[in-house]
């Protein structure tokens, strides 16, 4: 295998290298550090093995072999951030930290080969690579506390928040958690991504944690290479730019003294103080950003040269030999017999299994059990003498009909009275009780604890369920509206969803995420109060949706996507349509129609709604109409003036949109051989599109319309009457569906 520029480098500066006078190895190995010789020489082994695993990624790739290029050459100093911290802190890695992990991997007590053998797995994309399982290559390891991060753009920072957060809440609560109580997370990223807006998120929300004195154990790493890609970042910017309430400390990341000794101080300042700090490492690149980048595109040669004089792994050289603890023909030899046998290393790896169906590749996406599940449900309930401690000594089973607000609320509180673990939180949700009063009076009962509100911002409300669920606490965060979910999605859609994936289930991070949804506010509020689109959520591959539109199923079905949290690990949307949190009557004013009673913890099994499961109402052989949310009010009213025509009608309420209930859906349809989709979603991407496509996928023969919303924003005021779907609507489409 030809050597690069950065092998051969490393071959002349170490042979340049003048021995000095022999050091006592457990003295410092230069003045004025607490490293010692024997430690810079561990760690060495670290660097050393990090460099070979990119050089050897490169010959993977020239051979078809691997699939992964972006390595950790130039960064290897954050084998002494790893040095400073415990295998047992959680740490969040981005994708330059082959170092630290080897560093960590050693410090757990496996054997060097075994660190090592994880990342040729990992490169190779086998089937037993032990975190992802071929599925990406990641740092992380169960046994190592490295939670997996797929993310190349900072998206991590939220989730490292919440991580913090649940370490220094866990305590507070007494309640266990996944890490020790005094541990500190430590959460790394590259200088250009500290532009990203999920990195300022989680930045901001550390400092806004640190002013209001809240224990927020976080250690940021920001390793500065001066390069996002080809895009220079500014000299001096990221020192310029850090948050002034973060402690900031820095060193040279190509000096291993330096980071040993100022990562050590940092590591100790957040321990000890349970307040967040962010550690700016300079570091340099070397081999490019990946293996396909031609640095000499968009890079001056003596721009290149003067980062190959930066060198760390030369730097650590010359430590080990001015301090007479080496000599430079024996790191020369000791380099190339590693060499030698992580080449041969990564031949082996490269003949193990990878994954061979789409049944492997997606089998630990989103693994349900719905035995343990509805056994969850049964065994939710707290003590009777809790629950009436809980409750003020007014049970919710006493007090009569509830509207859908009143039902998800005793839902929460029954929640909250039996799991101390559990969080309610997000903007309003505490003190105000949420804009809609669906969490009224929790806080009072639970305390701040348990139920609180957070800053204002979509990312940091799910990065702290991120982090809550994946450190064993179980969060309900509150997203105010539909349309605000959409400023946070990816922490849904790239972090919480692929965790599971990227993990082989070895990291979980369980949470239902309750969002005010919907229009049919009488035109109050605009598009951002009634946003209707639901399409980016149901193409996440393993996310529950739950569309509750009755009291009693909204209550039967939180119960169950809290109890998929805890059984199976479920990441659940539960979607509330607001224009029926406080609906009364179905038919006619005053009948009460749209009440339902609270079932106490006995019915519990009896009432459970399995996800994916739909729900009938009437037994008509004409039309079969298929909806959900609002739809199920109009449509149940729909059908009672269709019935008086003589069209006999069974309405069908979805309740779950992902995974849509197929088999009932199937069932409903054959019963009529007409299925009528009335959908309050948009037309283009909305619900009945994938209804329509199931249908025809499983082999329905009958007739099919739909009825939906107009591709439309919601406007303000009468107008909105306009785009979205009435009554009206659905009649008149199943008139002309049944000729």
């Amino acid at each position: 295998m030809a050597r690069d520029t950065v092998e051969t480098h490393f071959a002349e500066a170490v042979t340049a290298l003048t021995a000095g006078t022999p050091r006592d190895p457990l003295l410092p190995v230069r003045e004025g550090t607490t490293l010692t010789g024997a430690r810079c020489r561990e760690l060495f082994e670290f660097q050393l093995g990090s460099r070979l695993l990119d050089v050897t990624a490169r010959r993977l790739r020239e051979q078809g072999e691997g699939f992964y290029t972006i390595g950790s050459a130039g960064h290897e100093g954050n084998a002494a951030v790893a040095a400073a911290l415990r295998p047992t802190d959680p740490a969040l890695l981005h994708y330059r930290s082959g170092a630290f992990y080897l560093a960590r991997s050693a410090m757990a007590g496996r054997l060097p080969e075994e660190g090592l053998r994880d990342v040729l797995l990992g490169l190779t994309a086998a089937a037993e690579e032990p975190i992802a399982g071929g599925r990406h290559k990641v740092f992380g390891h169960p046994e190592l506390a490295v939670i997996p991060q797929t993310s190349t753009i900072a998206s991590h920072l939220p989730r490292a928040v919440g991580v913090a957060f649940a370490i220094e809440r866990a305590r507070a609560l007494g309640v266990p958690g996944a890490w020790p109580q005094d541990a500190v997370a430590v959460c790394s990223l590259g200088d250009a991504s500290v532009n990203h807006a999920s990195a300022l998120s989680g930045l901001n929300t550390a400092a806004y944690a640190a002013y209001q004195r809240l224990g927020l154990p976080l250690l940021f790493v920001c390793e500065d290479n001066g390069l996002g890609i080809s895009v220079r970042t500014p000299a001096g910017w990221v020192e310029a730019a850090h948050h002034p309430l973060l402690p900031y400390f820095a060193a040279d990341g190509c000096d291993l003294a330096d980071v040993h000794d100022v990562a050590a101080a940092a590591a100790e300042h957040v321990r000890t103080r349970r307040s967040p700090a962010l550690l700016h490492l300079r570091t340099v690149r070397l081999m490019g950003h990946a293996g396909s980048d031609v640095e000499m595109s968009y890079r001056t040669k003596r721009e290149i040269d003067a980062d190959l004089g930066r060198d760390p792994l030369v730097a650590t050289a010359r430590l080990l030999v001015e301090a007479g603890l080496t000599t430079p023909d024996e790191i020369l030899a000791h380099y190339e017999t590693m060499r030698e046998h992580l080449l041969k290393m990564a031949l082996e790896s490269s003949r193990r299994p990878r994954l061979a169906s789409a049944a492997e590749v997606v089998e630990p996406l989103a693994p349900r059990s719905p035995e343990r599940v509805a056994a969850a449900v049964s065994a939710a309930s707290a003590a009777a003498s809790s629950r009436e401690k809980a409750f003020g000594g007014r049970l919710p089973e006493r007090e009569g009909g509830l509207t859908l607000s009143q039902a998800i609320n005793r839902t929460l509180a029954d929640a909250l009275a039996a799991d101390p673990g559990m969080l309610v939180f997000g903007e309003d949700v505490a003190r105000k009780g949420g804009v809609y009063g669906v969490t009224r009076g929790l806080q009072r009962r639970f305390g701040a604890g348990q139920v609180f509100d957070t800053l204002l911002d979509e990312q940091t409300v799910l990065g702290l369920a991120l982090g809550a669920g994946v450190s064993g606490l179980l969060p309900v965060p509150e997203i105010q509206y539909l349309a605000y979910l959409h400023n946070a999605l990816d922490q849904i859609r790239g972090e919480a969803a692929t965790l599971s994936f990227f993990s082989r289930g070895a990291f979980r991070n369980p949470m239902v995420v309750r969002v005010a949804s919907y229009a049919y506010q009488k035109g109050f509020g605009g598009h951002f109060h009634n946003d209707n689109s639901v399409a980016a959520l149901r193409d996440i591959p393993g996310l529950v949706v739950a569309s509750p539109a009755r009291p009693d199923d909204a209550a039967s079905m939180l119960r169950t996507c809290l109890a998929a949290a805890r059984a199976d690990g479920g990441v659940c949307v539960f979607l509330e349509p607001i224009a029926l949190y406080n609906t009364r009557d179905l038919f006619d004013d005053g009948d009460n129609g749209w009440l339902s009673p609270y079932a106490p913890p006995s019915r519990w099994a009896e009432t459970h709604v399995p996800i994916g499961r739909a729900r009938s109402y009437g037994e008509g052989r004409d039309l079969t109409i298929v909806t959900f949310g609002n739809g199920v009010r109009m449509s149940l009213r729909a059908a009672v003036r269709l019935t008086a025509e003589g069209y006999g009608c069974r309405v069908v309420d979805l309740r779950w949109l992902s995974p849509l209930p197929v088999d009932d859906l199937m069932r409903a349809a054959e019963l009529t051989g007409n299925v009528l989709i009335a959908d309050e979603t948009r037309r283009t991407g909305g619900v009945s599109e994938g209804v329509v496509t199931e249908l025809l996928d499983a082999g329905f023969t009958g007739r099919i319309a739909r009825v939906t919303s107009s591709d439309s924003f919601v406007p303000l005021g009468d107008a909105s009457r306009h785009v979205l779907l009435s009554e009206d609507d659905i009649e008149a489409a199943a008139r002309k569906l049944l000729g």
